[in-house]
């Protein structure tokens, strides 16, 4: 890992500094003169590379519990107490309406999957109910994955597990609140019994990811990401004039590679073609000052965009399981949000085009079948719209949007009863979506045969079902 280092940080939220840090690679990568895990992660992947499918997760978390009636079961027929308050849009399958502030990914509902059965059964801000399908090691679904592969990518030492917080494209200054989310941030990326080895890596920096190699460099030298790269330009030529380059091994020269190639301009937006930028910004959707004034939505930003743009480039270079952290849907209307669920009217529309932006990049790249995106939150909302025009807390039914991986797309996958309050079908849970991500990103069979993983790790990897309608 390599940190550019502020030596006087200031910190804005739990455990995640801003942008005094720019940091490149994955925890315990030693650097140039140790690069232990490069190669260490490069032994590994040649046992692995069986039953390793390559493809890759976006898992795109709402956190507050988004309400799936307003998002993709609407239930326009129903009772008003129950159905959207932000009305219908109708999508590309007739009979089939998402949420009012859907219309983008209304019109690509052929391109994606929803699942209307799907149920967190977490009642609360348990981010870990989905996030870790409380598997007996309590480690994330990313964290898992990496105790297979390890925690880089062999070819291009990308870290294979990521967390894009706001912070990590947020311009310097971006006003980010706390409140309730920012305790539960971590529930996003625990490695549980795993060991902090397995803690996804943050471009945000801070947290226990703060070690091994750091260059101490003052601020004032460093003002944005383009100085930052322009240094390690400079040393890269430096190197490479002098013969110094040459001296180092071939894990040392991969090495430094990931320090000043590839993987260092992946986190830099400003290496982006400026119409992909400008396709998935997502700043006009609301003013941050508006939203930020009311305390459930003090995390909230209107920079998704920019967050699901990141993640596209950190799978492009490689990076197997990215978490994108999106905050807000907390909606009661009880003072810490607007009444009337008026959040929707702000964060609706943003995810409505950050994902759409994303699903149109990929299918533009070819990258349908290598990248799986999975929507969800902690749980939904009450079907019964409150005194105050909000919905409150619910575990029976929870949103669920998939694209792409190689599964089946364009589908419906389920339904719920007449007032969205309980699956009318089959009902999915947490440990079916693990395992359908699981079936994407392993080939199970070949896995199975791999005595060196640890019987925990083993057994939460294969545990459940898939959702079976998804599988191709």
């Amino acid at each position: 890992m390599l940190s550019i280092y502020d030596p006087q940080p200031a910190r804005n939220c739990q455990g995640f500094q801003r942008r005094e840090f720019l940091r490149i690679g994955g925890a315990g990568m030693l650097g140039l003169s140790l690069p232990g895990l490069v190669g260490r992660s490069a032994w590994s992947n040649e046992g692995l590379r069986n039953y390793v499918t390559g493809k890759s997760v976006v898992f795109l978390f709402l956190g507050g519990g988004p309400s799936h009636i307003e998002l993709f079961d609407p239930k326009p027929t129903a009772p008003s107490e129950f159905r959207s308050i932000t009305g219908e849009t109708p999508t590309v399958h007739p009979g089939v309406s998402f949420g009012g502030t859907f219309p983008q990914l209304a019109s690509l509902a052929d391109k994606f999957s929803i699942v209307r059965s799907f149920q967190s059964k977490n009642g609360g801000h348990e981010y870990v109910a989905v996030t870790t399908a409380r598997n007996p090691t309590e480690a994330t679904l990313g964290a898992l994955y990496t105790r297979v592969t390890g925690v880089n990518h062999p070819q291009t030492g990308a870290p294979l597990h990521t967390l894009v917080l706001p912070e990590a494209v947020a311009p310097d200054g971006f006003p980010i609140g706390r409140n309730f989310e920012t305790g539960h941030l971590p529930g996003l990326s625990q490695p549980g019994s795993l060991g902090s080895n397995f803690q996804a890596f943050s471009p945000s920096g801070g947290g226990p990811l703060k070690q091994n190699m750091e260059m101490a460099i003052p601020a004032d030298r460093f003002r944005d990401r383009r100085q930052v790269l322009s240094q390690l330009d400079r040393l890269r030529r430096r190197m490479d004039s002098d013969g110094r380059i040459d001296t180092l091994d071939k894990m040392q020269q991969q090495a430094y590679d990931v320090i000043t190639g590839g993987v260092a301009q992946a986190f830099d937006l400003n290496q982006e073609n400026p119409k992909t930028v400008a396709a998935y910004d997502t700043s006009h959707c609301f003013k941050n000052a508006e939203v930020q004034r009311w305390g459930d939505m003090r995390r909230s930003t209107n920079l998704l965009g920019r967050q699901m743009l990141l993640a596209r480039r950190l799978v492009e270079s490689g990076c197997g399981f990215v978490t994108v952290s999106d905050c807000g849907w907390d909606m009661h209307s009880n003072g810490n949000s607007p009444k009337g669920l008026g959040g929707m009217n702000w964060l609706g529309p943003q995810v409505d085009h950050a994902v759409a932006a994303f699903i149109r990049d990929c299918e533009d790249r070819g990258l349908s079948d290598k990248v799986l995106l999975v929507v969800t939150g902690e749980m939904g909302r009450t079907p019964r719209i409150n005194n105050n025009g909000g919905r409150d807390h619910y575990g029976e039914l929870t949103p669920l949007l998939l694209y792409g991986g190689g599964l089946r797309m364009g589908q419906v996958v389920g339904q719920s009863d007449s007032n969205a309050s309980r699956p009318a079908t089959e009902p999915y849970n947490p440990g079916h979506l693990l395992s359908t991500i699981m079936h994407t990103l392993f080939d199970l069979g070949q896995l199975r045969l791999d005595q060196s993983l640890p019987r925990d790790v083993a057994a939460a990897i294969q545990s459940g079902e898939p959702i079976l309608p998804l599988m191709a």
